[in-house]
């Protein structure tokens, strides 16, 4: 399959776009898919029709652009003063034929506009807007800095989808890998042929769920809820990434696609059931110090590393550091075991209004949120030597 490359630009697109165009109009089309500039393979109704389109008018703009410039060249070269060509001598609209070389062009552009290429693409327009009719199943999709958040609502099925790209590849100091930037630990999975409804909304800024093959690139905006669809013909792994510039990291939040026929489907999502109800359990067992550090650790890593830094240092003032924080080595409940008003627990769990800082209790479970608060208060150089269990977190909810 073709994959995405993370470090394009808009000007790539704009010359791969003029060179498709070119080849088009030049009769050499079935050679495109050679081409890694071009589009990659449309795996969707509205990326076909997307591409289609595209082809379609870059015929018609290419003769468009062709026409017009031999006929500037034709004059330049024709009425040059080398010639003996004489300038006629008018000002204003003095005749029928200075009106008729207005009008002409007008009318040729206004037809190729809305005739030959507004009425094509009305019909892609309306297909992409029809986001309710027949729908097979929703998937909603949430944007937060710098994760996506998945959830099938009719199955109960919710989890949060990570970059997994090492750091090490990011920094320079390995090899980058085939999938670099694309890849993340929780893929979205859906049945091949349904029609999928996708619902976008987002908890901070701005952010666009883009996967190129499909032909859909939408914004989810906070306080919104923004719709699209997606019915994917070929089984396989399609990737993409958020296509808006929403903070810092921007370009390490990809968005990964496994499409699988209807069976395996259905497996998958009765895997993620019994992973859920295994992350409820946690809530209930006792753990120990030992390990809430170790699943800390790994939650700390995947969740607030990339705004509080591996090491807790931070990136002042935008991302406070954790080393020596006063909210992270005071105390932890009030005497009665309630909540403290921006302390610690209240932080993670329920963020900070105005900054980056999210809520987690939304996206984390009770024992993710017990262990990264545990792990905070005893590394970086912290030492308060005390822990949360996810009971507590789970009474505080």
């Amino acid at each position: 399959m073709t994959t995405l490359n993370p470090r394009s630009r808009p000007g790539f697109h704009l010359l791969s776009r003029l060179f498709t165009g070119f080849s088009l109009a030049l009769g050499s089309g079935t050679a495109l898919a050679d081409y890694t500039w071009n589009f990659p393979k449309p795996v969707t109704p509205i990326g076909r029709d997307t591409l289609s389109m595209h082809n379609q008018f870059m015929i018609i703009i290419t003769v468009l652009f062709v026409v017009v410039f031999a006929i500037m060249i034709y004059s330049m070269l024709k009425h040059r003063k080398s010639t003996g060509a004489e300038p006629a001598r008018f000002s204003g609209p003095t005749g029928a034929l200075q009106w008729f070389w207005v009008m002409v062009p007008f009318a040729m552009l206004l037809f190729i506009d809305f005739v030959l290429m507004g009425i094509p693409a009305f019909h892609a327009v309306i297909e992409m807007e029809d986001t309710r009719t027949k729908a097979d199943m929703v998937l909603k999709v949430t944007g937060m800095q710098w994760k996506w958040q998945y959830e099938y609502p009719a199955s109960g099925v919710k989890f949060i989808s990570t970059l997994t790209t090492p750091r090490e590849q990011i920094e320079g100091k390995e090899p980058k890998g085939e999938n670099y930037l694309l890849e993340v630990d929780n893929e979205v999975v859906l049945p091949v042929g349904k029609k999928v409804r996708i619902l976008l909304t987002s908890t901070d800024v701005i952010h666009t769920w883009w996967v190129p093959q499909f032909g859909v690139k939408r914004d989810a905006i906070p306080g919104f809820l923004r719709e699209t669809w997606v019915r994917i013909e070929e089984p396989g792994t399609y990737r993409g990434q958020c296509a808006e510039l929403c903070g810092k990291d921007h370009g390490f939040m990809p968005v990964v696609v496994r499409a699988v026929p209807e069976p395996e489907y259905l497996a998958w999502v009765d895997k993620k059931k019994a992973e859920m109800a295994a992350a409820a359990a946690g809530s209930d067992k006792t753990w120990t110090k030992d390990e809430l550090m170790a699943a800390g650790k790994a939650a700390y890593e995947k969740n607030c590393a990339a705004c509080h830094q591996p090491e807790g240092q931070g990136v002042p003032p935008v991302f406070p550091a954790l080393a020596g924080s006063k909210i992270v080595t005071g105390p932890l409940l009030s005497p009665e075991g309630k909540l403290i008003p921006d302390s610690h627990v209240d932080r993670v769990m329920n963020g900070k209004a105005g900054t980056a800082m999210q809520a987690f209790k939304t996206t984390l479970s009770d024992a993710d949120i017990a262990a990264i608060i545990t792990y905070e208060r005893n590394a970086f150089g912290n030492t308060k030597g005390d822990m949360i269990q996810p009971a507590q977190i789970k009474a505080l909810r």
